[in-house]
């Protein structure tokens, strides 16, 4: 897109083709807006990619799922046409390690046949990776939240359960697991305001929240989906199109430059994750004494975020180690558990039980586990999933690999809620997008999503977000009764 005559249309960037980036460009193409998306790498998705491994010959990614509440994001792929393409589960496995007294011990929560907020009551009653007391407590801790009430932003998840009186095993083997999946980082370092979002969403508020979905296909190969429909209304991606600096122009339009050309535009959504936002923003040439003030506030409060990285170990092995499809892995390093192979039906229906496992390994916001090396994090891979998998210890090992994302995401420690900027900025034509911008929820792909939403909304002067599903059964009263 070069310089644009005055009288055409207004020309809108965004820059990072991200979950973010492609949601503010799906909401402005599909309304009209003419859209030309940036993004520096040969694929989209941000850090929900997926590529051509060279040395296993592999597509491989790092597995990111859905949730029934991710109202946005579930929208955003069912207007790609990606509803068949996401495997939907309403059972989840909760795994305890094999002992000197037993083997692997299983527990599983689904939903039932009550309204919610009981919608799991008959199989939490009966896990038997809690005791009596356990359940009871949860109960209590989850009660604070009933109506959709906030947690504190000035409180840690950590103090939370010493204030609700959480016991050992409730915190071991149900909040410190949902804390890590959700929030990524640790009970001491994650706000109370977002955990109480997670656990009203995924428990309380109505059947559907706590539903697991995961793409069925390699991630890059999901997202290209949105980039395709984006296309389809007449807007443009260009890959591997880097932007280096941005330039506020005298008469109020950007100036981008990239390695190779220029672009020109009215509007610019600075679609990218906080440290290259940050990059950006401080080589910015802005106009006026106000984008300046904006430019040091905006900075500032960057400056107040960090990192949480995401571990992946992928294993080949010659025969299935199991018929799970994933599970939550209980009292290990090791947090969950996707056998890639039976959810993407690599191996056919009715195929014989000497079929091969593809399966991933997750540790979440574990920062002691990143600077291992890839031998030290197989080793340990591959003894942690015997103590739950015994046919994984009798199966060969064909190929194994580890990826490493070491800035998966951003915390959200106690009083760091107020950093987090609004997607329209003080500067004209400038707007944020990215999961680390105020958006209500932790970071995730459907704050990425809300996020991108927000930032074209601001931008044209409308709403595109979806609306949030309805709290139904006892839950609708409870809301309705909430002072």
């Amino acid at each position: 897109m070069s310089a644009a005559d005055r009288n055409s249309p207004r020309q809108t960037v965004v820059i990072g083709a991200g979950v973010a980036g492609l949601a503010a460009a799906e909401a402005l193409a599909c309304d009209g807006a003419q859209v030309t998306v940036l993004e520096r790498r040969s694929y989209v998705g941000g850090r929900a990619y997926s590529y051509l491994h060279p040395a296993l010959d592999e597509v491989v990614d790092s597995q990111h799922v859905l949730v029934g509440c991710c109202s946005n994001l579930i929208d955003l792929t069912n207007r790609a046409g990606l509803a068949d393409k996401i495997r939907w589960y309403n059972r989840q496995t909760w795994l305890e390690p094999a002992t000197a007294e037993r083997g692997p011990r299983a527990s599983t929560i689904e939903i039932g046949a009550l309204p919610a907020p009981l919608q799991y009551a008959g199989s939490f009653l009966h896990a038997p990776m809690l005791g009596a007391s356990d359940k009871l407590a949860i109960a209590r801790g989850l009660m604070e939240f009933r109506g959709g009430k906030e947690g504190r932003d000035s409180e840690s998840v950590a103090q939370w359960y010493v204030r609700t009186r959480q016991t050992e095993r409730a915190i071991r083997h149900l909040w410190e697991p949902l804390v890590l999946a959700t929030l990524n980082d640790s009970s001491e370092n994650s706000s109370m305001k977002y955990a109480a979002k997670v656990f009203y969403e995924l428990f309380l508020k109505n059947r559907s929240g706590g539903r697991l979905g995961i793409p069925t296909i390699p991630l890059s190969d999901f997202y290209a989906a949105v980039a395709d429909r984006i296309l389809a209304h007449g807007s443009l991606i260009e890959l591997r199109a880097g932007v280096e600096q941005i330039a506020q122009q005298a008469d109020g339009r950007w100036l981008l430059r990239s390695a190779d050309r220029d672009f020109i535009a009215d509007d610019v959504i600075l679609a990218l994750p906080f440290e290259q936002t940050q990059r950006l923003l401080a080589s910015t040439s802005l106009t006026g004494g106000a984008g300046e003030d904006t430019r040091r506030d905006l900075l500032a409060k960057m400056e107040r975020f960090a990192h949480s990285p995401y571990i992946s170990v992928l294993l080949w092995f010659d025969r299935a180690i199991t018929e799970l499809d994933h599970a939550w892995l209980l009292d290990s390093p090791i947090h969950w558990f996707f056998h890639k192979s039976r959810i993407r039906s690599l191996a056919s229906a009715g195929s014989p039980a000497s079929a091969e496992s593809y399966v991933e390994l997750v540790i979440s916001g574990s920062r002691e586990d990143l600077p291992k090396s890839r031998e030290e994090l197989l080793a340990m891979a591959l003894a942690e999933l015997v103590r739950f998998f015994p046919e994984a210890g009798r199966a060969k090992l064909a190929k194994s690999g580890v990826l490493k994302e070491a800035r998966a995401t951003f915390t959200l420690p106690p009083g760091e809620d107020d950093a987090r900027p609004a997607q329209k900025t003080a500067i004209p034509g400038l707007y944020l997008a990215g999961d680390w911008t105020a958006t209500d929820w932790p970071s995730t792909m459907e704050s990425a999503c809300r996020s991108g939403r927000l930032a074209a909304g601001a931008l044209v002067g409308k709403s595109f977000l979806t609306p949030d599903d309805a709290p139904t059964g006892l839950s609708r009263w409870l809301a309705d009764s909430k002072t």
